[in-house]
């Protein structure tokens, strides 16, 4: 122990000598240019427990972003075709649910750890590594992701709002823009805040279709349906529907942006990061796996086989009044409620996933609002010229359908290359599983996309 009554010793010139600070292994890369109301969550500075304790805490931390991506995993497109399945086949597509899912998680995986290997979000990546005229493409792809995305949202909000309150569809979607406007305030105060608002939303639509398995007992038997197979020709195109929406490419976008944060720390502090993201992912796809399953199996044990009508429930205004019949009204309210909340949800989180794919591409930013006023647009016009709500969404789904090839093979070549990867490259096994994701997914796409279009 230091005497004080001893001098200290100093330097030649009289001043005590300096002490090197050591290395911070938790330092974060900076956030890009630009502040104010066009910052995204993800530039908000970090809580450094996070990245400094990567163990239980660190996971519940995490659990954030993997909710919100999570919630695009529970849109109001996937209530449509999940339950047309159920309506349809009884649980006999359960296993395409399953399936789907463990895909999911597989490439938010991916996504998160490119931005946690490299700093960087996707959209940035190829900025860096392809020439400008592929990047202008890619970027006019995403672009129109987005727009798809939102109008699947709008679609879904306005729907549930009529379903609710009997608002005509064209002010209810004015009516959740201004909502969504309201939820997207709260991303450049925090983004815990923002994190914690839409998770509560998942757990409306998680509360709302157990309310509704509780009431049918939906899962009495279900689980036969695990086991892979078909009906006829119809399931198998409703089971290519099911499948080729399952990989959002918006937030692939978005969660290689929420990860990317951690890229300046060490390359052992990073696969701890990514080992406590891991499970992160596993417990927020593994909810939006149940609720999905949820809703195939209240259609199924609601509307599959109880009469010549069962198999003809397709729309959700047909799904909204048949739980009421066959359940209750309690029932009705909470699928509305529960489609509701999914479409608020996802209609934020789609505006943000935009926002990172401006700045990624272009380098460029604009207020959320303005951009939330700007994507309204489609949505709005759809719904005024009187265009059928399911049409739609379906319709938005076979955009999104287009944007998976360019979102997806970028991730999986990305992420298989050392020089963009540094140590945690992928293995040979996962880049063969990510290039038989893709092919698969892509095929599938294809696939829908034709069936679609030729009817």
């Amino acid at each position: 122990m230091l005497d004080p009554r001893q001098p200290r010793e100093r330097s030649p010139a009289g001043r005590p000598p300096a002490v090197p600070a050591p290395p911070d292994p938790t330092a974060v890369a900076p956030p890009l240019a630009g502040t104010g109301a066009d910052t995204v969550p993800d530039t908000v500075p970090e809580r450094r427990a996070d990245a400094r304790r990567p163990g239980r805490w660190a996971v519940v931390a995490m659990l954030g972003p993997a909710f919100v991506v999570s919630v695009a995993y529970v849109d109001p497109g996937n209530f449509a075709t999940n339950m047309t399945a159920g309506a349809r086949y009884g649980p006999l597509l359960l296993w395409v649910i399953a399936l789907a899912n463990m895909v999911a998680i597989f490439v938010q995986y991916l996504a998160c750890k490119i931005g946690v290997a490299t700093g960087h979000d996707l959209p940035e990546l190829c900025r860096e590594h392809t020439p400008r005229p592929l990047c202008r493409v890619l970027w006019v792809q995403a672009e129109l992701v987005a727009m798809a995305t939102d109008l699947a949202e709008f679609v879904g909000g306005a729907v549930a709002l009529y379903l609710l309150f009997g608002i005509p569809l064209v002010p209810a979607a004015f009516l959740v823009g201004a909502a969504s406007l309201l939820l997207l305030t709260l991303a450049p105060e925090g983004r815990r805040r923002f994190e914690l608002v839409i998770t509560g939303f998942l757990l409306v639509i998680l509360a709302g279709f157990l309310y509704q398995s509780l009431r049918t007992g939906s899962w009495s038997g279900a689980l036969s349906g695990l086991r892979p197979r078909f009906a006829d020709t119809r399931s198998i195109l409703l089971t290519t529907g099911m499948v080729g929406a399952t990989v959002m490419p918006h937030v692939i976008y978005l969660h290689s942006s929420l990860s990317r944060r951690y890229g300046r720390t060490s390359p052992e502090r990073k696969r701890l990061v990514l080992r406590a993201n891991r499970r992160a992912i596993l417990i927020a796809l593994g909810t939006a796996g149940l609720v999905n399953a949820t809703m195939l199996t209240v259609a199924a044990a609601a509307f599959h086989g109880k009469g010549p009508a069962g198999s003809a429930y397709e729309t959700l205004e047909q799904f909204h009044h048949g739980l009421g019949d066959a359940i209750g009204p309690g029932a009705a309210l909470a699928f509305a409620l529960a489609l509701l909340a999914s479409g608020l949800a996802s209609s934020g989180v789609g505006t943000l996933a935009g926002q990172v794919v401006m700045r990624g591409f272009l380098r460029r930013r604009i207020p959320l609002t303005l951009r939330r006023l700007i994507t309204m647009g489609p949505p709005l016009t759809v719904l005024a010229l009187g265009v059928d709500p399911t049409r739609a969404l379906v319709l938005s789904q076979v955009v999104l359908s287009f944007g998976i090839p360019f979102a997806l093979v970028p991730l999986v070549v990305f992420t298989a290359r050392r020089s963009v990867m540094g140590s945690l490259v992928n293995r040979s096994v996962t880049t063969v599983l990510g290039t038989t994701a893709a092919v698969a997914i892509t095929g599938l796409n294809l696939f829908l996309i034709q069936d679609v279009l030729l009817g």
